[in-house]
């Protein structure tokens, strides 16, 4: 009987294919690329030359400016202050992101979960918040919680918790930022659900129906099957709203016109305009811009990064 010869395993079978790599998407994004550079080319160079001057308000009329190099971030680097409003809007702009991706996320599962009609009040109601005009929207809710004739504080008293009668939410730390949050995360909500809501949509109706047979519970199927497919949406949504909430600025200014104290609720865009505007000290504010922007990037690189590595496979 002839010895059996053993047949040479088949090559493995090629799961990744080279991608061919042309000019032509370079040439189609480069008009794009030169636009968005010389739109930003020119605020971010003067912001980067105001920076290493003395610029204040005798330099606006006319004056020349005194180059002074690295001197007002020395003194940026050793100002308390000024670590005690990054580590407030970070905290900030942490809380709202997650709590705005939050809310999306669940909004984006009941619209796709309910019906026709509901789902289309959801999303006028949506559009109609997410279009109000940001001065328009403050004012309401200014109006809100005004201390005096607010509705809160009406329906509070209501409820029979008189001691928010008079109550100023506006008055101490804590329950601005809570205002606060409540205004961001509204205002953002629309933006995160709409995202989302158009990824569940690419989500396959025959692999949810399929894990539903294998007995997979919607808690499983949420985080086993939807999430992981919507991951991408949901890295983007993320990262714009790190780097909107952290440079969120209208909102605080407006409520503490309101009748907070700036000192205390500064975040990193009204101390900006707290140095540039109310200090006349451009070239301080100028710094505190450029760290802001590099803080920006920090925060950022860790999911630009990840949304690199997803492109590379």
């Amino acid at each position: 009987m002839p010895a059996l010869t053993r047949a040479a395993p088949p090559p493995p079978p090629q799961t990744r294919r080279r991608r061919r790599r042309t000019v032509v998407p370079y040439a189609l994004v480069a008009g794009a690329v030169a636009i968005l550079v010389l739109a930003m080319g020119y605020p971010l160079g003067w912001q980067v030359v105001t920076s290493l001057k003395e610029f204040g308000l005798e330099q606006q009329f006319g004056q020349p400016a005194e180059f002074v190099g690295l001197r007002n971030y020395a003194a940026l680097a050793t100002d308390g202050y000024l670590w005690t409003v990054v580590a407030r809007s970070v905290a900030f702009c942490l809380v709202n992101a997650g709590l705005t991706l939050a809310v999306g996320i669940g909004i984006a599962l009941l619209m796709n979960a309910v019906g026709r009609f509901p789902r289309l009040v959801l999303q006028i109601s949506m559009l109609l918040a997410w279009a109000m005009p940001v001065v328009a929207a403050m004012t309401v809710w200014r109006w809100l919680f005004d201390w005096r004739r607010g509705v809160v504080n009406w329906l509070l008293d209501a409820a029979g918790l008189h001691g928010f009668s008079g109550h100023n939410w506006l008055e101490r730390p804590a329950s601005f930022f809570l205002v606060a949050t409540i205004i961001v995360v509204w205002m953002s909500v629309p933006f995160v659900a709409f995202s989302v809501y158009a990824g569940l949509t690419q989500v396959s109706e025959e692999v949810l129906e399929a894990a539903q047979l294998d007995g997979a519970s919607a808690r499983q199927q949420l985080t086993g099957i939807i999430l992981p497919m919507i991951r991408p949406v949901l890295s983007i949504v993320l990262l714009l709203q790190l780097i909107w909430d952290l440079r969120v600025f209208a909102q605080i200014k407006m409520l503490q016109d309101a009748g907070s104290t700036p000192s205390e609720t500064n975040l990193l865009g009204t101390y900006i305009y707290q140095l540039g505007t109310g200090s006349s000290d451009f070239g301080m504010s100028s710094a505190v811009s450029i760290f802001v922007l590099v803080l920006t990037v920090a925060l950022s690189s860790f999911y630009i990064a990840a949304l690199l590595r997803e492109e590379e496979t």
